[in-house]
């Protein structure tokens, strides 16, 4: 498992993770897209675009390899803003690629793209 030098573990201040340890010895957590419904809390909304800040800030608009990534926070965005790279694309590897697709995170985090989120 590939892990990510210089990519926030948390963010600051919370207990949303963005990264994990160690890969998870009982098997690898898919990704799968998850819904965002309109009533999520601020909290939950801010972890994701500080999420795809730091996605952006890191990777910008280059295929990434999924890592030390967390599965979960990758879910709210995945089939959204961040997309397969490859196809097929396995989604409980850990080598697996993805992509942000800019048009669609702008749309949807604007301010992702402006602060300093690394």
């Amino acid at each position: 498992m590939l892990k990510h030098r210089g990519f926030p573990g948390r963010l600051a201040g919370t207990d949303f993770q963005f990264t994990i340890r160690r890969a998870n010895p009982k098997g690898v957590t898919p990704i799968k897209r998850l819904e965002r419904y309109r009533d999520r809390r601020a909290p939950d909304r801010k972890a994701d675009e500080a999420f795809m800040g730091a996605l952006w800030a890191h990777f910008g608009d280059q295929p990434f390899e999924r890592g030390n990534l967390d599965a979960g926070r990758l879910s709210w965005l995945f089939g959204r803003e961040v997309v397969a790279a490859e196809d097929p694309f396995d989604p409980v590897s850990y080598d697996a690629l993805l992509v942000i697709d800019e048009t669609a995170a702008r749309a949807a985090f604007p301010d992702a793209f402006e602060g300093d989120w690394a």
